[in-house]
């Protein structure tokens, strides 16, 4: 028997909806309007696409199949906004979403505007079925998750400009984080379980709550500072190819990679780019901003690894964790008993299991309340944008 959602949830729904519709908005304010274009690499969206695609999944998966009589706000912007949707149709490559010069940033805040109110309208005047509430969490929780990556593509955009701009002076994101203690904590061996459990929105590739074996390990309590990452530089962690995995030592001579993204020796002194600007390296800080193949290279280096995301999981409740992203050694694949579900939703994540490894535990960028001990991000080992870290396994 399907179940309904009462005008109270509603209420509760369209405040939520409203907080973090407003929060995108509020990343963008210290934006100057030419910062909303720029696309550096194909990795990297505009602001302003963030803010249109974000818009277009309210519009097309609520208020087209389910608000009688509602009037699309621009019939090409299908075309553009679609991010990934096969089954939604033909959509801009991403490589070219940088040359969006059209919808102007004016036209796209009055798009957000228009779906903004229509969809206030319907959820004032509607009792929503189950599976309409559930495309509607799944559709906060994506705000959020472009949240995540506004800052991580604005830093980049920002710190990619010769004049090191700064996106603001001071900026809880970039606040230090410094490691407080050290030291490893020893797990035993066991069955533990793994994914997600209890009541809430979780996503699909969460799902599939099942049994792992882990023999005993020790997991670091903290993340790996910049101080430690720094020696491992100065020590020739990047000319020597012994510690990197082969695809990793190709990336190093393709890249001519010398240190982890932002990093700058300027005048005899290592500088990094952060959303404040550019500082000088703090090596008591929290190491950020290095791709798996850095990752698992300076833990060969260590004579150690990387967490399985099953023994992370299995440990992260008794470490602190949410400041960075953290590598572990596990390929994104879909746990047992993984089902797709149908239509384009069904495209959310399944479609991405291959050629991608799993990180954990959100970052200082990931908006409050986002994250969860069994939260699965994933990303190809060569990306460094993300506000990403190292912990430990011996």
């Amino acid at each position: 028997m399907e179940h309904t959602v009462t005008h109270f949830d509603t209420r509760l729904l369209l405040a939520k909806y409203k907080k973090i519709r407003m929060q995108s908005e509020h990343l963008c304010s210290p934006l100057e309007t030419e910062d909303y274009v720029v696309q550096p690499i194909p990795d990297v969206s505009p602001p302003k696409w963030h803010l249109g695609h974000t818009t277009w999944f309210f519009e097309t998966f609520i208020l087209l199949p389910n608000f009688s009589g509602y009037k699309e706000f621009n019939a090409q912007y299908n075309f553009v906004f679609n991010s990934y949707y096969e089954t939604v149709g033909a959509r801009v490559l991403r490589t070219d979403r940088g040359n969006l010069s059209r919808p102007s940033v004016a036209d796209i805040y009055a798009y957000r505007a228009y779906v903004d109110e229509q969809m206030e309208v319907f959820l004032e005047n509607s009792v929503l079925s189950d599976e309409v509430s559930a495309v509607l969490e799944l559709g906060l929780n994506h705000e959020q998750q472009h949240q995540e990556l506004l800052m991580t593509d604005i830093k980049y955009i920002l710190g990619h400009n010769p004049l090191f701009p700064a996106y603001r002076e001071t900026d809880s994101v970039e606040e230090d984080l410094s490691v407080m203690d050290s030291g490893f904590i020893s797990m035993a061996e066991g069955i533990y379980e793994i994914g997600f459990k209890g009541t809430g929105f979780s996503f699909d590739n969460e799902l599939g709550l099942h049994k792992k074996y882990l023999e005993a390990f020790d997991i670091a309590s903290s993340l790996v500072t910049n101080g430690e990452y720094l020696q491992f530089i100065q020590e020739g962690g990047y000319e020597n190819f012994i510690w990197w995995h082969s695809e990793g030592w190709d990336w190093i001579k393709q890249q001519q990679a010398k240190a982890p993204l932002y990093w700058h020796f300027i005048d005899g002194k290592w500088m990094h780019y952060t959303l404040g600007g550019l500082k000088a390296i703090n090596p008591y800080e929290v190491l950020c901003h290095v791709n798996f193949y850095e990752a698992s290279a300076f833990a060969a280096w260590k004579g150690m690894r990387l967490p399985t995301e099953e023994e992370w999981e299995a440990a992260c409740d008794h470490f602190y964790w949410g400041e960075r992203w953290e590598w572990t050694a596990s390929a994104y694949l879909p746990y047992p008993r993984y089902s797709k579900q149908p239509g384009a939703i069904g495209e959310y994540n399944g479609k991405f299991m291959v050629n991608q490894m799993v990180l954990r535990g959100g970052s200082t960028a990931t908006p409050e309340g986002h994250t969860r001990a069994s939260y699965r991000n994933f990303f190809h080992p060569r990306h460094q944008w993300q506000f990403s870290g190292i912990r430990l396994v011996r």
